[in-house]
């Protein structure tokens, strides 16, 4: 596998250094130059596969030459120890429950793989790095999991002091070891803007830092595996279908995106966002202009101003954007808006959407599964669509417990992974969003 950077600055690389590096030397994010096409005959044969073995068999694929295969064997099966349920709602909505891992949340899809990747790269080079990361809610915790008491490994997790959820937080603040976590008097967008910039920053290089943000490719080849496990269970080839994403810095999203690429015949990507709406007016309009600050939605996950990732999706389509968002060259205007549809989705209408569904089918979900569900009944509204569909809900009801019983009355019952954490010590530093500050924090204390 070769990738390219999407600033078309930097030297194509392997997607070891691609992992490794999270960043481009150009401030670019990495992208795949081609990925393998799957045939119907490779589909087919997945049918009665678990997750796990789909998981490794299109790896194989994928990360061919890059890893050898009973390595990437071990690797998967202990990444994806876990169910991935298909709640169907009616005869053409499913919500795919993408909840049920170690921090409940879907970032564990992608964390986990990428940990034991990075790790596996980095014992065989007897190397050592720092993983800065910023995170609007799941990240964090998810990656914090990931790579506790791994021995290469440092984290810094990044994050909106009044912007994550009580359990979030303290999913990040009990871990200590090789886990740091700083909270920011700011907005995720600030955050990550820090992160970004210290990546860039020739004074850290002697820290070898990486990201295992969504601005790592790590973490989209690993969130492209449940499209293609939710098709192969719902679906006969070939048959079209409908996913919709809650959608905040869009690397979900460009999982299914690199999904479609490799063959998967999804027939609409739905990017659901919350009342943070560039990505929907640039779609409508044309034009693209940042929300700053971004707007504090109670799907916090999704309170992203700038996403990183538009980057990728706009190069995908043929044009470029820089990392501050300046668009350089138009993409195919009219294939991307084939191919996505994108709602932006109020507080209040995410609320209705937890009521109606717990009403109506008994199931609980969170305020992020709202947002897709009702972008999805949006495009449904506009179009009179009726194809397969699949929502994803991103996060376990119980992370956002006052949201959930505000409509609902009913408290969330914790899975195992949130009791624990209920009365363990919380540990982290406070930063302001000045860069010089947080430069200093890494080359003081971090060593």
């Amino acid at each position: 596998m070769k990738l390219y950077s999407t600033n078309l600055q930097a030297p194509e690389v392997s997607f070891e250094t691609a992992l490794i590096k999270g960043q481009a030397p150009d401030k670019g994010l990495y992208l795949p130059r081609s990925l393998p096409l799957f045939s119907r005959e490779d589909i087919l044969s997945l049918k009665d596969k678990s997750y796990p073995e789909i998981a490794f068999l299109v790896l194989c694929k994928v990360l061919e030459g890059e890893i050898d295969a009973p390595s990437l064997k071990a690797i998967t099966y202990d990444a994806y120890n876990y169910e991935v349920p298909l709640d169907k709602l009616n005869d053409n909505t499913y919500i795919m429950r993408l909840d049920h891992g170690p921090t409940a949340s879907f970032k564990d899809f992608a964390a986990r793989l990428m940990a034991r990747l990075m790790q596996y790269y980095l014992k065989k080079e007897n190397k050592k790095i720092i993983i800065l990361t910023a995170t609007s809610g799941d990240t964090g915790s998810a990656v914090a999991h990931a790579f506790y008491g791994l021995e290469n490994v440092k984290v810094i997790v990044l994050f909106p002091l009044t912007e994550v959820s009580d359990r979030q937080r303290k999913q990040m603040t009990t871990l200590q070891k090789n886990i740091s976590a700083i909270a920011i008097d700011g907005k995720f967008d600030d955050c990550q803007a820090m992160v970004k910039q210290a990546f860039s920053d020739e004074e850290l290089k002697h820290l070898n830092l990486s990201s295992a943000n969504s601005i790592n490719i790590g973490r989209l080849i690993p969130q492209s595996l449940y499209y293609i496990y939710a098709y192969i269970k719902l679906c006969n080839y070939p048959e079209e279908i409908i996913f919709s994403i809650p959608s905040g810095n869009f690397g979900n999203m460009m999982g299914c995106v690199l999904a479609k690429m490799m063959g998967l015949p999804v027939k609409k990507i739905i990017a659901s966002v919350n009342e943070n709406d560039e990505v929907p007016t640039f779609l409508r309009s044309g034009e693209y202009h940042k929300i700053v600050p971004s707007l504090n939605c109670i799907s916090n996950a999704m309170n992203v101003g700038h996403p990183s990732n538009l980057a990728r999706l706009i190069a995908v389509y043929g044009g470029q954007m820089d990392e501050q968002g300046n668009i350089n060259k138009m993409p195919d205007m009219e294939r991307l808006r084939n191919d996505i549809y994108s709602s932006s989705v109020t507080d209040e209408e995410t609320k209705a959407t937890i009521k109606e569904i717990f009403d109506n089918y008994g199931i609980l979900i969170e305020p992020h599964g709202a947002v897709g569900i009702k972008g999805l009944a949006d495009y449904r509204l506009s179009t009179q669509d009726n194809t397969l569909a699949v929502a994803l809900e991103t996060a376990h009801p119980a992370k956002f417990p006052l949201e959930v019983k505000s409509v609902t009355g009913i408290d969330p019952k914790l899975p195992p992974s949130l009791k624990e954490i209920e009365t363990k010590e919380e540990k982290m530093d406070f930063l302001s969003t000045d860069y010089k500050k947080f430069k200093d924090y890494l080359l003081t204390k971090i060593v």
